[in-house]
Order: C-alpha cells, then structure tokens, then sequence
C-alpha cells in the first residue's frame, strides 16, 4: 500500500519525540493523536477509492482532520 499523506510526523517533524512522550504522558493527548490517524487512514482510503464515500462525506472528514490537527498543534504549543 502507498504512503498515507498527512501523517502528523510529516505535518510537525519537529515535534515527533514530544508526540511521542505527550501520547504515554497525556491521555486527551492519545486520543487526539489516535483519532487523528484514524480520520486521515479514512480520508486516504476515500481518496484511493478503496473504500469510497461520498463528497459530502470526505468534506466532513476533512474538516475534521483539521480541527484534530489544530487541537493538536495548540497542544504542542502549549506544553513547549
């Protein structure tokens, strides 16, 4: 299978050990990490047609990745 864009190693290179220590460490932070891969593997399977969905649908994912990675991002920032 291809490579999955978006990967939140690739979206924050710079913050792929903190990632890691904030995901054993913080339990909102887990989730928000857990389910941001799991809306970006849905995305990418829509995208590849593997499993295909709806515009609407995929928008809404979309969407929703991003408020994830925002959360995300503010999380990073708040614990540098």
């Amino acid at each position: 299978m291809s490579n999955t864009p978006h990967e939140l190693a690739e979206e924050f290179p710079a913050e792929v050990e903190r990632m890691h220590a904030l995901k054993t460490t913080d339990a909102h932070f887990a989730k928000l990490f857990d389910e941001y891969h799991e809306v970006n593997k849905a995305i990418h399977r829509a995208e590849t047609k593997v499993e295909p969905v709806t515009d609407e649908h995929e928008t809404m994912l979309r969407k929703q990745r991003m408020a994830l990675k925002d959360e995300i991002a503010a999380k990073l920032r708040e614990t540098a």
